[in-house]
């Protein structure tokens, strides 16, 4: 059976490292699915959740808040802007932030200020998305 490595690193740490058989992840031009021997791309990747399916046949999660996506013939490499693993997000916690940067995108003083809000207002949303996607499997 073929496989490919995957490598899923953060600013913070390596979140996943180890082989798998097929990878799937929000890519800036829709949805990716990855299998070994794919052809060489790189890309932006969105907020979103990415799927590892590895060989024993279990699944890993992890929430990417955009990054980059590196894909070669025997490797997937996925560097996030910041990553958290499916069984350590907090669907409370991501609502606060979501409504925080709600509230900050409705007192923004300038151009900058609502878009830095709304940046995390969308990466807050695709988290909680994420998270609901994940407690239904």
């Amino acid at each position: 059976m073929a496989t490919l490595h995957v490598d899923v690193v953060s600013a913070e740490e390596q979140i996943f490292s180890g082989e798998a058989k097929f990878v799937a992840l929000p890519g800036e031009a829709g949805e990716l699915g990855i299998m070994p021997q794919h052809t060489p791309l790189i890309t932006r990747i969105k907020p979103g959740a990415v799927r590892i399916e590895t060989v024993d046949g279990g699944e890993e999660f992890v929430f990417v808040a955009g990054g980059i996506l590196e894909v070669q013939p025997t490797g997937v490499t996925v560097l996030a802007d910041t990553a958290i693993r499916g069984k350590d997000l907090d669907e409370a916690k991501a609502e606060s932030a979501k409504n925080a940067a709600k509230e900050a995108m409705d007192n923004a003083k300038s151009d900058i200020d609502f878009a830095k809000a709304q940046g995390e207002f969308a990466a807050m949303a695709a988290q909680i998305a994420a998270i609901r996607k994940y407690r239904r499997k």
